[in-house]
């Protein structure tokens, strides 16, 4: 009999990101931080830098459910986050996939806009994002502008504001919310943890770098990492925090491109 202990697995369905700073890339680097072993369905193409995404191509959404449903039927799975998703026709094929695998936590970061300003889903894609993925997450991680999106409403200016919203996305059938507070004014980030049962606020200081690109990312994966090790929601959530926290404050050690770096993913390390 096997008695040794299950090697925690995190999944990450995404975009390529050729700069590394974001994205896949990102993602796996962030399970490697946090002892998780990585896997991943890439769904899109991306040329990009420090500076900006110069050019996007999805891959074909059979090609990303052949993927998915290649790992899944051989490798034991704790956990999935979503990413880049481009193209409506993508997302109908994950959730199909994933439909087959209810029991899987599901981190679903709804990624529409890169940090450069660049978009990243069609704006035809976000119904089926609604409809199709939202149901399903475990924990869906919006920032004030995606939120706003989502929703269609004005950008949440405070802490009232992201409670409101946060309860409208619940409703549209996510397990919980995390509403991040990274694109406010504020001194502190403060991200808004909202479930059935209650709310939870995560503040950190605002760190002040240029090396932001794939913080979401970062989050949302280390997030998934949390729970591939069987933590509470809350308790993924501090632990991605305390993570992404620390992982800005060391960016500066890394000198990275000419626009918006990334963040030190092993800043443990080295």
């Amino acid at each position: 009999m096997n008695s040794r202990p299950q090697t925690p697995i995190a999944m990450t369905i995404a975009g390529s990101d050729s700069g590394g700073g974001a994205g896949i890339q990102a993602d796996l680097k962030t399970f490697a931080a946090l002892g998780v072993y990585g896997c991943s369905a890439i769904t899109s193409l991306t040329a990009q830098n420090t500076k900006g995404v110069q050019g996007v191509s999805p891959i074909a959404p059979e090609f990303v459910q052949a993927q998915i449903q290649s790992v899944l039927s051989d490798i034991n799975v704790g956990a999935i986050k979503t990413g880049m998703l481009a193209q409506a026709d993508i997302i109908t094929a994950i959730a199909e996939t994933l439909a087959q695998h209810p029991h899987i936590p599901l981190v679903l970061d709804p990624v529409m806009v890169a940090t450069s300003g660049d978009r990243l889903l069609a704006e035809d894609a976000i119904k089926n994002l609604i409809e199709l993925l939202i149901p399903k997450a475990t924990i869906l991680t919006p920032n004030l502008l995606e939120a706003a999106a989502l929703l269609n409403q004005p950008v949440a200016k405070n802490l009232d504001d992201m409670q409101q919203q946060a309860e409208l996305l619940l409703a549209m059938g996510a397990q919980t919310v995390l509403m991040k507070g990274g694109h406010s004014q504020s001194t502190e980030a403060t991200d808004l943890l909202l479930t059935v049962t209650g709310k939870h606020l995560f503040s950190a200081p605002r760190i002040a770098t240029k090396n932001t690109h794939g913080t979401g990312c970062t989050l949302a994966s280390a997030i998934a990492a949390g729970l591939a090790k069987k933590l509470s929601i809350e308790d993924a959530v501090a632990q991605a925090k305390d993570y992404l926290h620390n992982a800005l404050v060391h960016s500066e050690k890394l000198h990275i491109g000419h626009g918006s770096g990334p963040v030190h993913h092993f800043y443990k390390f080295y």
